[in-house]
């Protein structure tokens, strides 16, 4: 029995590391300010300001804020505002923003500001 329970204690590491947290509104702040995420072919920066730079290429200055529990943004010339809940994965090293349906963006933290 101890033998399968230790069996059992090493198969749920990896898949801890694959976990998800949801956060709050105060946490969605402090995940996202003065910090950079790097997207497949995409990075964007979130700077304390309110402002964020989304580069694919060119950049793109938009604006971003916490509203209850989401990461909202807004990016010129349109007006309206997109929100996402997030979610930091469990061992600190990403983060992810669901929006409606299958609407999912995952990045991980650029170690370097």
């Amino acid at each position: 029995m101890r033998y399968f329970c230790a069996v059992l204690a090493m198969m749920a590491g990896p898949a801890f590391s694959d976990e998800w947290a949801a956060l709050d509104g105060l946490e969605v702040a402090a995940a996202l300010t003065d910090r950079t995420v790097d997207y497949e072919g995409a990075w964007q920066r979130f700077n304390a300001s309110g402002t964020t730079l989304y580069n694919a290429g060119v950049d793109s200055w938009g604006t971003w804020a916490v509203r209850g529990s989401k990461y909202c943004s807004q990016w010129p010339p349109n007006s309206a505002w997109a929100c996402f809940d997030v979610d930091l994965k469990v061992d600190g090293s990403a983060v992810r923003f669901r929006g409606q349906g299958a609407d999912v963006t995952v990045g991980v933290y650029r170690s370097t500001q």
